[in-house]
């Protein structure tokens, strides 16, 4: 079982950065791929970007890519998002997520948080 509880999230105007957190609980954080998701409004949930369970290898979606950077530190049991150059479009629900399956990640996670909010004004 992982626990997983967002923050970093609020407004900022679009050019700005934000750097979103996510602390996990659970003994095996460590043995779990881990990501984010965002829901705009009136939208479907879409991936973000992805970071394998040793930290080594990365995947962006390509909206994003250049722009945010995803990170992990396996001893606070953390992951983080840092995005930059933000856009209007970036407003969203931020969701951090975890599985064990990198490929498979794009399609889903199997423990989720419940979010924070960001939004980039124009």
């Amino acid at each position: 079982q992982v626990q997983l509880v967002e923050s970093g999230g609020g407004l900022v105007q679009a050019g700005g950065s934000l750097r979103l957190s996510c602390a996990a609980s659970g003994r095996t954080f460590s043995s779990y791929d881990m990501g984010w998701f965002r829901q705009a409004p009136g939208k479907e949930r879409e991936f973000v970007a992805v970071i394998s369970w040793r930290g080594g290898v990365t995947s962006y979606t390509d909206s994003v890519k250049g722009r945010f950077t995803i990170s992990r530190d396996n001893a606070r049991t953390t992951v983080y998002l840092q995005m930059n150059s933000l856009k209007p479009e970036d407003t969203a629900v931020y969701y951090c997520a975890a599985r064990r399956g990198y490929n498979a990640f794009v399609y889903g996670a199997d423990y989720w948080g419940k979010g924070t909010l960001v939004t980039v004004s124009s």
